[in-house]
């Protein structure tokens, strides 16, 4: 088994999350189930705060890798706090006991409702995107009676270097206020009555796996920074966002920078900084990691239905689908196959392994060289991150269950949706 996945290994020739045999998962709950370990979730956490030592320092888990409330709650009980992109997302950390005070609130398209709600939670901080934004949050908070916390998202035109679809840090982005408009922008949030200016942001992009375009951002935040301070805007918060890639184990494919390399390089550039500017005014630093969180933690378990085997290609048709994990279809992404009991010494082949929705673009992997038969139980590895988060019930299929294994404890923290479930708030013209 690939060190993609921590926690998850062979025992007797039978793949194991923790001390927990998967193929007992899947013979108890079902497939697709999604199965995560504890262990590995809280020691990915823990490799962040333990890199941040002493330092003021907030670690905001970027919940839309993953929101399941028992992630959320494990997550919180940790010291974690939480970016979030939607108001949904919020209700779920106030549902899991996580903390508002320690909520980023970003995203482009924030609607009154929206910050209404976060509002009256009393949020950490709105990571602002647009001046248009900025006026609506103020005539919001203005009407609440309330002043809102704001850093601004910078997009500061560096290329992350990851595929094109979460790249978010160029000019050509939706995302962020463009840098050089930065200065002018951070000018009108300063003058609008009802809110606080406290903090700069930034994210670039998602799954780096070099940290380079990173450091390369927060040098140019720093910069901004100095400015702003010449001009009286004095910021209490760097949040250098998130972003850092995890091991999918593709051949070929360069091993992430590990989270305390990454971080000490970091903090580095950042005391350089600060011993070199003499104010004395504390400053503290913010990141929102999501995938390399979460993305490892978990397996998707999918069953073989038949193997189809043509011409030009092969099909191991499985009862996952490009609804339980959009990433293959949505990113070509490379996602791990393994076999929770091998056939030994059996002849393997060349298969596409898709599923049974009714789109040609429904593949979980290609070109994998399979020993397999009907009723085998795959582990799609690494899909803890962008899994039900993303799924939907295209073709009326109702979403995986989610199970947490804690050593030889197993926990259902989502039951499967039936059928019925899809259609409960429908309603018949009559």
């Amino acid at each position: 088994m690939s060190h993609s996945t921590p926690h998850f290994d062979y025992h007797n020739g039978v793949l194991h999350a923790e001390t927990t045999a998967l193929s007992t998962l899947a013979e108890v709950y079902g497939t697709p189930l999604y199965v995560y370990s504890k262990a590995a979730l809280l020691s990915n956490f823990d490799a962040y705060a333990s890199a941040c030592g002493t330092r003021d320092a907030l670690i905001c888990y970027a919940m839309k890798a993953n929101s399941n409330l028992a992630i959320l709650d494990l997550l919180a009980r940790r010291g974690a706090g939480f970016d979030i992109v939607s108001g949904g997302e919020l209700l779920r950390v106030l549902a899991a006991g996580g903390d508002p005070g320690k909520v980023i609130f970003s995203g482009v398209g924030k609607s009154v409702a929206d910050m209404r709600l976060a509002l009256s939670h009393d949020i950490l901080c709105f990571n602002v995107e647009s001046i248009a934004e900025l006026h609506r949050l103020n005539e919001v908070a203005g009407s609440m009676g309330k002043t809102a916390r704001i850093s601004l998202r910078v997009n500061p035109n560096v290329d992350a270097k990851t595929h094109p679809y979460i790249a978010t840090g160029l000019k050509a982005s939706k995302f962020g206020v463009a840098f050089d408009d930065a200065l002018q922008t951070y000018r009108v949030a300063a003058a609008l009555p009802h809110l606080a200016v406290t903090g700069i942001d930034c994210h670039i992009g998602s799954q780096l796996l070099d940290d380079a375009p990173l450091l390369a951002a927060l040098d140019k935040l720093i910069e901004l920074i100095d400015e702003l301070a010449l001009e009286g805007i004095v910021l209490h918060h760097l949040d250098i966002g998130g972003g850092l890639g995890i091991d999918y184990g593709e051949a070929g494919e360069a091993a992430p920078v590990p989270v305390d390399i990454y971080l000490g390089r970091l903090f580095r550039r950042i005391d350089q900084w600060r011993s070199a500017r003499h104010d004395g005014v504390p400053i503290k630093v913010i990141f929102e990691p999501g995938r390399s969180i979460v993305g490892n933690v978990g397996v998707l378990l999918t069953t073989v239905e038949y193997l189809k085997k043509g011409e030009e290609k092969n099909f191991c048709i499985v009862d996952a689908a490009m609804n339980d994990l959009m990433r293959p279809a949505l990113y070509q992404a490379w996602m791990g196959v393994h076999a929770v009991r091998p056939h030994s010494g059996e002849t393997a082949d060349l298969y596409d392994v898709v599923g049974p929705v009714c789109e040609s673009g429904d593949w979980l992997a290609k070109d994998r060289i399979l020993s397999a038969e009907a009723g085998d139980v795959l582990a799609i590895t690494c899909a803890g991150a962008y899994g039900l988060t993303m799924a939907s019930n295209y073709n009326t299929r109702g979403r995986a269950a989610e199970v947490i294994v804690d050593g030889d404890r197993v926990h259902l923290v989502r039951e499967r949706e039936q059928a019925a479930d899809l259609f409960a708030l429908e309603r018949l013209i009559k």
